[in-house]
C-alpha cells in the first residue's frame, strides 16, 4: 500500500521520460501528450533549453534565501515585468500561491484606502487554488465541501453577467477588486466575453479597485499572445501566472503595476523558496525560448487546425456541441457527460483531460506540430463515438491507428 495521502485519483500508469509531446510509461509504450501536465509543460517535456538552465544552475546554486539579492530572479522579473506590460514582481512556488499573494495585496491595498473590511468580487465557476484563501474564492461548492468556515471577503457573481456586476458595485462600498480568469479552465473551458471583461476594467478604473486577473493556466503563450488579456484590449493591475512559467519546475509569480506594484511593502509577504536560483534559470530559459521560437503565435495557429480539423470531420463534428477557448487552451464540449475518455484515451496512448462532466480539455505543448496536432484532433474526439460502451477488438484497433507511435 502506498504511503502516499490518497488525495488523487490516480491513473494505473507510470512515466518514466518524455521527449518533446510524448511520454513514455515504465513498459515503453509511448503516449502524445494533450494536457502538458495541466498546462506546464509548454515547451513539451526535457526541452534543451530548458534542461540546460538547470543542468548549469544546479552545478553552481541551487538555493540561498531572499534575504539576499538574486541575479536570475531580477533578471526573470524583468523579462516577465517586460512581457506583461507590468511594473514589479513576486516570486511564489505556485499557481495558488500567486493568487495568495494577489488578494493580500489587494486586502493591503483596501486597509490602505481606509477600508475596514475589504472585499474581492469573484465568479461563480471559476478556480483559483486549493489553499484555504484561494479556496474559498474559488466557484466550485464541491471542492469547497467540508472545509468551512471559509474565509470571508469575497462576493460571488455570475460569469458574464454585467447587469450582476453593476448591481454589486452600487451595493457593496467595501470592493477593493476584481478578480477573475480570463478563460475558466476548471470550469470547463469558459471564457469571459470581452465586453463584460471591459465592463470590469471600466468599473475598476471608476471605483478605484483593483483589476486582478489569474493568468495561471492561460498565461505563458498559452493562449496565442503572451498573456490572454493582451488579445482582449485589457490592462489589468495585477496578473498571476505559474504552470507553464517553469514548464516542471514550481514556480509562480504575481505582477503588478500602477500603483499596485507599490503596495507590498518589506515583511507584508514572503516565500521561503520563491524564486530561487535553479528556478528562476527555467522560468528565464522558458521565458526566452517562448518569444524567440515564436510559440505564441504557433498556439494560436496551432489550436485554429484542431478547430477546423474537429469541426470538418463529418463524423466527428455532429458529436460536438460547442468548442471553446483560445489558441492551445480548447474545451471540446460533447453532447454528454464523457469522463470514462480519460482512461480510454489512456489505453489508446492519449492523454486527455475532462472537465466540467462534458468537456475534453485539450492543452497540448506549445511546441506541438503540424502532424502532432492532426494527429490530437481525430484522435481525441473520434474516442468518443460510441462513448460508455466498451470497445470491440476492430474498434480498439481502429482507435489505436489515430494516434501515431502507440501500440
Amino acid at each position: 500500500m502506498s504511503a502516499l495521502m490518497q488525495t488523487y485519483a490516480r491513473l494505473p500508469v507510470t512515466f518514466s521520460h518524455g521527449e518533446g509531446v510524448y511520454l513514455y510509461d515504465t513498459d515503453g509504450r509511448r503516449y502524445l501528450d494533450g494536457i502538458s501536465g495541466i498546462a506546464v509543460n509548454g515547451l513539451g517535456h526535457a526541452h534543451p533549453a530548458v534542461t540546460a538552465a538547470i543542468r548549469e544552475q544546479a552545478d553552481k546554486l541551487v538555493h540561498t534565501s531572499n534575504l539576499y539579492r538574486i541575479e536570475l530572479q531580477e533578471q526573470l522579473a524583468s523579462a516577465l515585468t517586460a512581457a506583461a506590460g507590468m511594473d514589479s514582481c513576486f516570486f511564489g512556488n505556485s499557481g495558488a500561491e500567486a493568487n495568495e499573494a494577489a488578494i493580500k495585496l489587494a486586502r493591503l491595498y483596501g486597509h490602505q484606502r481606509g477600508i475596514d473590511k475589504p472585499s474581492i468580487v469573484v465568479l461563480e465557476g471559476a478556480f483559483h487554488g486549493r489553499t484555504l484563501a484561494t479556496l474559498s474564492a474559488t466557484g466550485n461548492r464541491k471542492i469547497q465541501a467540508g472545509f468551512e468556515p471559509l474565509v470571508a471577503g469575497f462576493i460571488r457573481a455570475p460569469r458574464n453577467d454585467e447587469q450582476a456586476l453593476r448591481h454589486i458595485a452600487a451595493n457593496n462600498p467595501g470592493v477593493v477588486a476584481f478578480l477573475a480568469e480570463p478563460i475558466q479552465g476548471e470550469g470547463g473551458v469558459n471564457p469571459l466575453t470581452p465586453q463584460y471583461l471591459q465592463t470590469a476594467q471600466e468599473l475598476c478604473r471608476e471605483l478605484d479597485w483593483l483589476l486582478i486577473l489569474d493568468e495561471v493556466q492561460t498565461g505563458n503563450g498559452r493562449t496565442g499572445t503572451y498573456f490572454a488579456y493582451q488579445g482582449l484590449d485589457i490592462t489589468p493591475d495585477v496578473v498571476t501566472t505559474a504552470k507553464g512559467l517553469g514548464n516542471g519546475v514550481p514556480i509562480g509569480a504575481c505582477l503588478a503595476r500602477g500603483a499596485a506594484a507599490d503596495v507590498l511593502g518589506a515583511g507584508h509577504h514572503g516565500s521561503t523558496y520563491g524564486g530561487n536560483p535553479l528556478v528562476c534559470a527555467a522560468g528565464l530559459a522558458v521565458v526566452n525560448t517562448i518569444s524567440q521560437q515564436g510559440l505564441c503565435e504557433r498556439a494560436r495557429d496551432m489550436g485554429q487546425l484542431i478547430r477546423d480539423t474537429l469541426l470538418n470531420d463529418p463524423q466527428v463534428a455532429p458529436l460536438i456541441a460547442e468548442i471553446r477557448g483560445s489558441g492551445l487552451m480548447l474545451g471540446i464540449e460533447l453532447r454528454r457527460d464523457c469522463g470514462e475518455l480519460v482512461a480510454t484515451a489512456l489505453e489508446n496512448g492519449l492523454l486527455i483531460n475532462v472537465t466540467a462532466g462534458n468537456t475534453i480539455r485539450l492543452l497540448p505543448p506549445l511546441i506541438i506540430s503540424e502532424p502532432e496536432a492532426l494527429a490530437l484532433a481525430p484522435g481525441g474526439a473520434r474516442l468518443s463515438q460510441g462513448f460508455g460502451e466498451a470497445p470491440t477488438p476492430a474498434a480498439r484497433q481502429e482507435r489505436t491507428s489515430l494516434i501515431p507511435g502507440t501500440f
